[in-house]
């Protein structure tokens, strides 16, 4: 059967919504930051530190809007930004101690969201949904 006679994309745009609505309040609650900050925050932590534009293509952002997220975290003191020492025409981003601190307190939510997920989903359909939702991805990833 075809993806128009399931309505695939209709049921995947509404998921996501509803699971991006229902994380961004969590996250909101727990830490004064939206889901895409908490990534933002993430992505330095395990990788930083980094700069800007490697975040920013982790995340399928353009740099524009890096900058502008990069601003908002260092004004609310979650991040630190300084000229990276490779490209005087970059940032490098750390996270502060208040960013961790924000980190700590997602935790538990995140977990409360996947909990939902794994109420409604067994292990090997989390795994096949996981692995479905890369190919869809990749198959629209930019060339």
């Amino acid at each position: 059967m075809s993806a128009s006679k399931h309505r695939a994309y209709h049921k995947l745009q509404l998921a996501a919504h509803r699971l991006q609505k229902a994380a961004d309040r969590a996250v909101m609650a727990a830490a004064r930051i939206t889901t895409a900050q908490a990534a933002v925050l993430s992505i330095v932590v395990s990788d930083g530190p980094v700069t800007q534009r490697s975040v920013a293509r982790k995340l399928g952002l353009n740099e524009s809007a890096m900058t502008a997220m990069t601003a908002r975290l260092c004004n609310m003191g979650l991040l630190e930004r300084q000229p990276d020492p490779d490209d005087s025409r970059a940032w490098s981003l750390q996270v502060s101690a208040e960013g961790r601190a924000a980190l700590k307190r997602i935790e538990q939510p995140f977990r409360r969201i996947n909990q939902r997920i794994e109420a409604v989903l067994n292990a090997e359909e989390i795994a096949r949904l996981a692995d479905y939702a890369g190919r869809i991805v990749d198959a629209f990833e930019k060339p």
